[in-house]
């Protein structure tokens, strides 16, 4: 059963609200196997939505239609669904008593226009909504399956898990659907791709799709078989032959963040961090602090923005500074060195850099960084020149000083 998914709202066409029912409602298809190959929003346009469900209806078996179902006149779905197919509303007693009484348990007067919501297309079924007024629609049309859901995600979910689930699962085939995501860090997408496309260009089941997300380079598995075990047992073939391809520069195979991976690393070793940072602001320690249980490995960090409190705090020397400057090699070194050892800690680690927009040289430009790492081992630094803006920078710099721990840990 292919589907397809029309959110519709005019405000999900703004900056400022973002379609995430979608999200949820292709996560739960495809565990029944059901593939979403269409996803549309739509504003609270008639004309518009109208033609949007013609043509779906026109070429997917399952069609799933989101919000538009409360009582203000910009909630269109239900008209626009008659209208289409030519269907006239009739009021369900049942719901418009329902509507009724759960105004008259809040104690509030019941608007007059909440009653559109007892409004339901000849021929179709209503589905309760625990959570609110607007009652679902199921809609059978030859062998198309058309539902209308409320737009407010704890309505959405709650009606899909207890109403829509179960008679999908007893109309599919049994056919499963698995993903896999693998992540990868330290190699621009080109060189990913030239790695592994021979690979995964002999397979079409699963299907392979390669993506550039900020700090990493995503690579998602798709594998459709008879039973779960079948499915993994596809994914597992290709995956195996796609790390062998990739080594160490994958950091993720089931779609950790790196400070997550970061974090088991240094729990399962028993090994603790204490981190200077000069650019980042704070950012490394935020990331690792994101993690449940990091009171475990995570000491604690200092940010250092000022020549005096790199030496205050992280016991830089005042000579080091005034010779190669706040952002150098040796200071990144000695940042490393002096909070790891202030903090009694496993690792140090010390960034320094200029983040921009201004500060830069043509010798030192905006984007040059320097992270230094320390352990019982030794100390390393790398240099780093990140392009984009001040954000990108940072983030850029949080990602490589993480890097640098997972490397050093897992080694």
């Amino acid at each position: 059963m292919d589907a397809e998914i029309i959110a519709v709202g005019s405000e999900l066409l703004t900056p400022f609200r973002q379609d995430t029912n979608s999200l949820y409602l292709t996560g739960k298809l495809n565990e029944l196997g059901i593939e979403v190959r269409f996803k549309t929003v739509v504003g609270d346009d008639r004309e518009r939505l109208a033609a949007v469900l013609q043509a779906a209806l026109g070429r997917s078996e399952l069609v799933i239609l989101v919000g538009g179902l409360g009582p203000t006149k910009d909630d269109i779905n239900r008209d626009v669904v008659a209208s289409v197919l030519g269907r006239p509303l009739r009021e369900v007693p049942e719901i418009r008593a329902r509507i009724e009484s759960r105004f008259k348990r809040l104690g509030r007067p019941m608007p007059e226009n909440n009653l559109r919501q007892a409004l339901v297309p000849e021929g179709a079924e209503w589905l309760e909504n625990p959570n609110g007024t607007a009652p679902g629609i199921w809609l059978e049309l030859g062998s198309t399956t058309l539902i209308l859901l409320p737009g407010p995600p704890q309505e959405l979910e709650a009606m899909f898990e207890s109403a829509c689930l179960p008679r999908l699962e007893r109309r599919t085939t049994g056919e499963r659907l698995r993903s896999r995501v693998y992540k990868v860090v330290g190699l621009p997408e080109s060189e990913v791709d030239l790695r592994i496309a021979p690979i995964y260009t002999a397979y079409t089941n699963p299907t392979t799709t390669v993506l550039a997300t900020l700090g990493a380079i995503e690579i998602h598995l798709r594998a459709r078989a008879a039973s779960d075990a079948e499915a993994e047992a596809l994914l597992n073939e290709l995956g195996d032959k796609i790390e062998l391809a990739l080594g160490d520069h994958i950091f993720s195979t089931r779609g950790e963040s790196l400070e997550e991976v970061v974090g088991m690393y240094l729990m399962m070793r028993r090994r603790t961090v204490a981190v200077a940072e000069s650019c980042t602001g704070g950012l490394l320690s935020e990331r690792l602090t994101r993690i449940a249980g990091s009171s475990n490995f995570f000491l604690g960090g200092v940010v250092c923005y000022s020549n005096e409190l790199k030496t205050l705090l992280a016991g830089v020397p005042e000579a080091l500074i005034a010779t190669h400057g706040a952002v150098s090699k040796p200071v990144a070194q000695a940042m490393a060195e002096g909070v790891r050892r202030r903090a009694d800690a496993s690792l140090g680690v010390g960034i320094t850099g200029i983040a921009g927009p201004g500060g830069g040289t043509p010798e030192k430009p905006v984007g040059l960084v320097f992270i230094g790492l320390a352990d019982e081992k030794g100390t390393s630094v790398r240099e780093f020149r990140f392009p984009g803006d001040r954000e990108r920078v940072r983030f850029w710099a949080s990602q490589a000083a993480l890097e640098m721990i997972r490397r050093r840990v897992r080694s």
